[in-house]
Formats: C-alpha cells, structure tokens, sequence
C-alpha cells in the first residue's frame, strides 16, 4: 500500500511502503526519524546532525546548505527529508530534478509541526506513541493560562544582530511555552540600512515577496523594548560570553541575560516533548 503526502512546496511525495533508507538534511528532522522509528533507517545526514547518540556511524552528506547530490544518490534513499528554510533551495531542487523521492516540511507554528510530525511518522509506518506524547505536551501548553508572561529577546545572531517576529515558529514556541517575543511585531526592512533606521524603507511593492520575519537590528532598540528576559541560543549562532558582555555595556542587566539550548526554540520535531517543558520552567523561573 502506497504512502502519500503533500509537501511544503505543494509537491505530492508518494512511496510505495514505509520508508527504510532516509536521509536527512536537517538535525532536527534526524533527531525525529531516531525517535520515530530508529537510528537504522538514517543512511544519510548532514555534518550539522550530531543527535541522536549513535549518529557518526551514518554517513554525512555535506551541509545543511551544500548538500553533495551525487553522495546523497549513491545511497540510493527512499526518502529524503528537507526544509524550504534551513535547507539551500538550488540544493533541493537538484534533488528533485533527480528524480529523487524528497519531501520538503516548512511548520510556522507549533501547531504545524504536530501536524508534520504525524505526517512523518506516517511515511516512516511506526512512532505513533511519540507524536502522541508531542501532541499531548502541546495541547498541555496550548490549554494552560499563563498569569505573568515574561518578555523575552532572543537574538539569532550578532552582524548585525538579528532575531524573529511573531510569525516566525520560534516565536510561538516562546509564547506556548509563557514568553512574550518583544519583536513580534517588528519585520523585516529592506535594505539594511533601513532595518537599522539609517534610512526609509523601500517602498512595499518593491519588496513583495520577500522573508520579513528576521529582522536585523540595533541594541538600542532592545533597549528600548524593556525586555524581562535575554535568551542567548546556541543555535544557528553560538552566542558565548563575550555576547553577553556586549548586551551588558550596551545597557543590559547581567542577571536577566540565559544561555539556552537553541533546539528548545527552533527545532519542530519529536524534540518538542522536551523542549517545551524545559523552556516554560526556564521562563517561569
């Protein structure tokens, strides 16, 4: 019995069984298929995928940006996991104009990444018990009322510095978990020069279409938002203490400034059962 689904991209992504040979190119998506269904059905993953233990037996097949598309064919996969985001479009594409079997996810909220994680354990034919958890977890969260929601900076990196608005996943990670993003409602402007207030922004027309959930900004700005809490991810940039040590010249308390693992923020999978907890006890203390 054939398995079917609708990708990120629109794409209908048919395998004739349970996927048995996976590649993966992001590590969140790798965390999820040794979780679901085990480590043995990963023949492929990037140099980035680390987790779960066990990991550095299966082959790496380049980046999550540089993708080696001969290397990710020799292994002859029949299922290959991408995202429309954390993964170089030119690479995907070359995948599927191969002929390859890939399905591109993209979850904007945490809602969305249930509901792909149910998709995922469908193509992998097991985890069911897992996606129950994660689904439970985020109905939890969903359900409960949070009295006195912390506002929380999260930047993701730091030339020039950059976070997320609200329509970015990890900001709804943060709320769900009792945060309140303090750029939530700050886009993208476009150029820089206007993101960082040094000029007017290009007019909406010319700039149609463009991502505008990352926005690049000025430590004044943080200032100026009055934030209860600084979250300094480990992920996508590895923010270490000398960042904090700028944040802390520039005007910030010390004590309100956390290192934190960047999975708890931007990792949509089966991490999420841990994740979530571990973030809202984090926010609630």
């Amino acid at each position: 019995m054939s398995l079917v689904a609708v990708d990120a991209l629109g794409r209908r992504v048919e395998l004739p069984g349970p996927a048995r040979r996976v590649v993966s190119l992001v590590p969140s998506e790798t965390h999820s298929v040794a979780r679901l269904a085990g480590l043995d059905r990963l023949v492929g993953r990037t140099r980035y995928c680390v987790e779960p233990e066990g990991i550095e037996a299966v082959p790496v097949i380049g980046g999550t940006k540089d993708v080696d598309i001969e290397a990710v064919r020799a292994l002859e996969p029949d299922l290959i996991l991408a995202n429309q985001e954390e993964n170089a479009r030119k690479g995907v594409q070359a995948l599927i104009d191969a002929g390859l079997p890939v399905h591109v996810s993209f979850p904007k909220t945490v809602g969305d990444a249930v509901s792909y994680l149910v998709t995922l354990a469908a193509l992998l034919g097991g985890g069911v018990h897992v996606v129950e958890r994660v689904r439970a977890a985020y109905e939890r969260f969903a359900r409960r009322e949070v009295e006195a929601r912390a506002r929380v900076f999260v930047p993701i990196w730091n030339d020039p510095w950059m976070t997320f608005d609200g329509n970015a996943f990890a900001s709804d990670v943060l709320e769900l978990a009792g945060g309140e993003n303090v750029f939530a409602d700050r886009p993208r402007r476009y150029p820089l020069a206007a993101d960082l207030g040094l000029r007017a922004p290009l007019d909406p027309a010319r700039t149609q279409g463009r991502d505008t959930r990352y926005p690049r900004i000025r430590l004044e700005e943080v200032l100026a938002r009055r934030p209860d809490l600084v979250l300094l991810p480990d992920e996508p940039h590895a923010f270490d203490a000398t960042d904090a040590q700028t944040l802390v010249r520039a005007g910030l308390p010390e004590g309100r400034i956390r290192f934190i693992s960047g999975k708890h923020l931007f990792w949509y999978g089966a991490w999420l059962e841990e994740g979530l907890p571990a973030l809202a006890e984090l926010l609630k203390a």
